[in-house]
């Protein structure tokens, strides 16, 4: 249980900050419609918080090795652009409060994303919010994707941050699971339902928005 302000506060991205988890799930259900594939969309749930590779790995084994697999990543990236050109990207509630208070305090704060560097690069761009990090770490800059640590621990290295002294803020389980294997406190922002088979760790605090999160700071800060 957190008792005092982290040292450090290390953000995920996609379904943490930016309202993009739907229009992931919706862009693999229209990239195989478009390719004339089948697609079970309950795998979605499992997705969520994965790196590209581990997706690719996640469904060749749902739908067997003579999938075209590779058809339909390519097609997934421009039907999601293609969303994200038409719709735009929403911000989750909070996100700004929360980045305004850790600012006002010198707290600092990276990103630490399963999305690839420079995809994520381009989102935060778009979001006007990248300027607002000291550092971001993509999913192709580390061997073993979430929900192995190495993305979290490389983000608190690059904020000469120890793991311990950082609090990590995520949406899924695979990320809450990769923050606890580096040794750092947690903070669960649910988004999309997890999947059954994944209980909550019980060392994991959950809130409902990033607008409790910065209240429990303020607590913490008082």
């Amino acid at each position: 249980m957190m008792r005092t302000l982290p040292h450090a506060v290390i953000f995920d991205m996609d379904g943490l900050m930016l309202d993009t988890e739907p229009l992931a799930a919706r862009a693999w259900s229209e990239a195989a419609n478009e390719l004339g594939l089948a697609f079970d969309d309950s795998i979605c749930a499992h997705l969520i918080g994965r790196n590209f590779a581990d997706c690719r790995v996640l469904i060749r084994e749902r739908h067997g090795e003579s999938y075209p697999i590779d058809a339909l990543m390519r097609r997934w990236h421009a039907t999601y652009d293609a969303i994200v050109a038409r719709e735009g990207i929403e911000l989750k509630t909070g996100l700004l409060e929360l980045l305004d208070w850790l600012e006002a305090r010198r707290i600092p704060k990276a990103v630490a994303t399963s999305t690839r560097r420079s995809r994520a690069i381009a989102k935060l761009v778009h979001t006007s919010l990248l300027e607002r990090f000291a550092t971001l770490v993509g999913g192709d800059e580390v061997v073993n994707g979430k929900p192995e640590p190495d993305i979290f621990l490389e983000a608190a290295a690059r904020i000469h941050a120890a793991p311990e002294a950082c609090v990590v803020l995520e949406d899924s389980m695979p990320g809450v699971r990769a923050a606890l294997a580096g040794g750092m406190a947690t903070i669960m922002v649910p988004d999309l339902p997890s999947p059954p088979d994944a209980p909550l760790p019980d060392t994991v605090m959950v809130m409902p928005s990033l607008h409790e999160v910065r209240r429990h700071f303020a607590a913490l800060a008082a």
